[in-house]
């Protein structure tokens, strides 16, 4: 405390279990006094630190008086209070570490400011005070950000960690020099992979998982895609992919089977009447975030295709809204972009369903057209529907993930543009 704060600067990070944002300070001035320590649960609302100028002090229960007149109360300023979230608290790291005066982006500095996220990423890999004063920031003043630290570790600097040095026999006609030591590296399990693995885990033991498999004909899709790219990109400075089709192919087909938009409340089932639409996006880590378009079936295709890629961007900056991760009904994964044919997806809870897509192949099939077989090459796609046996029978996902199907190969895809 008695740290100078400037206005926008960084002032604290709240932490859930989608994204970590910073929030910036309000105003400028000196901090006063921190409510409460790092890593502290604190519901929405609350007053987590007050801001004063300097000759200002904190006085008894939190109130900001001014130096030598105890009989009058200073105002006292609070950071804007974090967004809402589904459940009504928010996790907050407050940086209650001293904050030095301004450091010059390279060479060891002892004083220098790190943000809790930066020190929490720092010590689940070992990384020494030493080593953290030696990598470059881009943040103000020469701060060291989120995404310096990242970019460097993922630059594979091996002095990062001590590791224990396991001596490996040397196998028969193998080159290994002499004193050469193979090492297993051991790291802690990072926060959002932890919280990765509480939703799956959470999941598989709430849902009954049932999965039907089909194969879509995206040949029309295809050709709509090879056709219109070029214009579509010059025009509106947007990639044209399949993902919009697909979304908005799931969003006609929830209209048809309204079931699969429902969730399981206790002994209720709630039929919600917006869409929300998540769809799984990899990002730089290896982690997967889900963000939402909320309100999906009031959106075009034009309005689908910029929502979607304006949030993967943000996604994978690490720029999302808590509110921009949590509320689908709904949710897409495509493992298909890395290559794979078919993928069994967890159920994002409290969704009732979830669509995986595969890679899309040229394959021979056979197309029968008035009574008449032949063997053509079409471009296919496998999907996979996981749904919620609690609620839905197999019948119901089976009817629903055919109507994709069929808007997918249906569709005159020229009438959306």
């Amino acid at each position: 405390m008695g740290d100078t704060i400037g206005q926008d600067e960084t002032l604290l990070e709240i932490s859930t279990d989608k994204v970590d944002s910073e929030i910036p300070a309000p105003a400028g001035g000196i901090l006063l006094e921190i409510l409460f320590p790092p890593n502290t649960t604190v519901a929405v609302g609350e007053v987590i630190a007050r801001i004063g100028t300097e000759g200002e002090q904190a006085g008894e229960k939190g109130e900001v008086k001014a130096k030598g007149r105890s009989d009058e109360k200073s105002p006292a300023k609070a950071p804007a209070p974090a967004p809402a979230l589904a459940p009504a608290t928010a996790r907050l790291a407050v940086a209650a570490t001293p904050r030095p005066a301004p450091a010059p982006a390279t060479g060891p500095s002892p004083t220098r400011f790190y943000s809790p996220l930066v020190r929490s990423i720092a010590k689940e890999r070992g990384l020494s005070a030493a080593l953290l004063d030696g990598i470059p920031g881009t943040g103000r003043h020469g701060r060291l950000t989120k995404k310096d630290l990242l970019a460097y570790l993922e630059g594979g600097a091996a002095e990062l960690q001590e590791r224990t040095a396991v001596p490996v026999a040397k196998p028969e006609g193998a080159t290994i020099p002499a004193g050469e030591r193979l090492v297993d590296e051991v790291m802690p399990l990072s926060r959002q992979r932890r919280r990765i693995a509480e939703h799956m885990r959470k999941s598989l033991d709430t849902a009954a998982h049932v999965y039907a498999l089909t194969e879509c004909d995206m040949s029309a899709a295809v050709a709509f895609r090879d056709q219109r790219r070029a214009a579509f990109e010059e025009r509106e400075g947007l990639r044209l992919t399949f993902t919009p089709l697909i979304a908005l192919a799931v969003i006609k087909a929830i209209r048809d089977f309204p079931m699969m938009n429902a969730l399981i409340d206790g002994e209720q089932v709630i039929k919600r009447r917006h869409i929300g639409l998540g769809l799984a996006v990899a990002l730089p880590d290896d982690n997967l975030i889900v963000p939402v378009v909320h309100r999906a079936e009031e959106l075009n295709f034009l309005g689908l295709v910029r929502q979607l890629a304006d949030l993967a961007e943000r996604a994978r900056a690490g720029r999302l809204q808590p509110a921009e991760a949590s509320g689908s009904t709904f949710t897409i994964t495509n493992p298909g972009v890395f290559g794979t044919l078919i993928g069994l997806p967890i159920i994002n809870q409290p969704n009732v369903g979830i669509l995986a897509v595969g890679a899309i192949k040229k394959r021979p099939v056979v197309w029968e057209r008035d009574g008449v077989d032949s063997i053509v090459i079409r471009s296919i796609m496998m999907m996979t529907l996981g749904h919620d046996h609690r609620l839905i029978d197999g019948a119901y996902g089976s009817r629903f993930l055919e109507r994709i199907s069929h808007y997918l190969e249906t569709t005159n895809y020229d009438e959306l543009l």
